[in-house]
């Protein structure tokens, strides 16, 4: 990792939709077998798995051997947290459920160091030896660290998308990111993100998000959805976990495999 950049700013800047998903199951083999698959980015999920800071550290670890771009969303909007995982390498951050301008503003502070001039007013700490830093032999890295921190804070209710460019307008929030499943929760529509009012706010936000020049993501459980969710104008998605695809591709297997288990005759086994 070059701490002068962020893989994951670059990939934004680039000429193409980011595409990435999902690691669920902590598994450091699994995240450095997708990395090296050919997803552009890889998001550890630390809210809604056991994943601890020290299996995070690890996971960093083997997805610095590929070439996708790693991204932590923490389990909260968490001082202590972010300043543990910058320390482990963690450059890109998600913010779940943010709700208002303070709250934004309270995670983009966690992650800068109180540098003289910042007009952010960091609250990051400071430790000598730490993995973010190359165990102390990188010149120059409170600056550089700051320089490179990438805040992406989550909408998931309609009280906050109904703030969003408030929210997205905070200096140093650097992109948003849409949580379709919460959003559609938080509508009255539990655990169906393709009702018709929710697909219509889904839309709404990428459209307000490219309106105030925002970058905006998503993830989407099947190609079919990401897809659309393209259409809509999300400028970086992600397709289902590692523990998603594995369901669904076990599921398919055992689908076509289940009609040929039926035995035409028994068989006895004797000693």
């Amino acid at each position: 990792m070059d701490i002068l950049t962020n893989p994951f700013r670059q990939l934004l800047e680039g000429d193409r939709v980011p595409f990435g998903t999902w690691v669920m199951s902590g598994a450091t083999s699994t995240a450095e077998a997708l990395g090296s698959l050919g997803f552009d980015w890889i998001l550890v999920d630390m809210e809604h798995t056991p994943i601890d800071v020290r299996d995070a550290y690890h996971i960093l670890q083997a997805l610095a051997g590929t070439p996708a771009a790693p991204i932590v969303r923490i389990p909260w909007n968490d001082q202590i947290l972010v300043k543990r995982l910058m320390d482990a390498g963690a450059q890109s951050l998600m913010f779940p459920f943010v709700q208002n301008v303070d709250e934004a503003r309270a995670a983009v502070s966690f992650t800068r160091y109180p540098l003289p001039g910042d007009p952010q007013a960091g609250r990051r700490g400071f430790a000598g030896f730490h993995r973010g830093n190359r165990y102390g032999t990188v010149p120059d890295y409170a600056r550089r660290a700051n320089e490179a921190a990438f805040v992406i804070v989550q909408i998931e209710t309609p009280e906050a998308a109904a703030k969003l460019e408030d929210i997205g307008s905070v200096e140093g929030v650097d992109a948003i990111f849409l949580g379709p499943a919460d959003l559609a929760a938080n509508m009255g529509h539990v655990g169906n993100m393709e009702e018709k009012s929710v697909q219509a706010k889904v839309a709404e936000v990428a459209k307000r998000c490219r309106a105030i020049g925002k970058p905006c993501g998503i993830v989407g459980p099947t190609p079919e959805i990401v897809q659309r969710y393209i259409g809509y104008g999300y400028d970086y998605v992600a397709i289902a976990s590692d523990m998603g695809m594995m369901m669904a591709q076990a599921r398919a297997f055992m689908a076509a495999v289940k009609p040929a288990l039926v035995k035409s005759s028994s068989v006895k086994i004797t000693a």
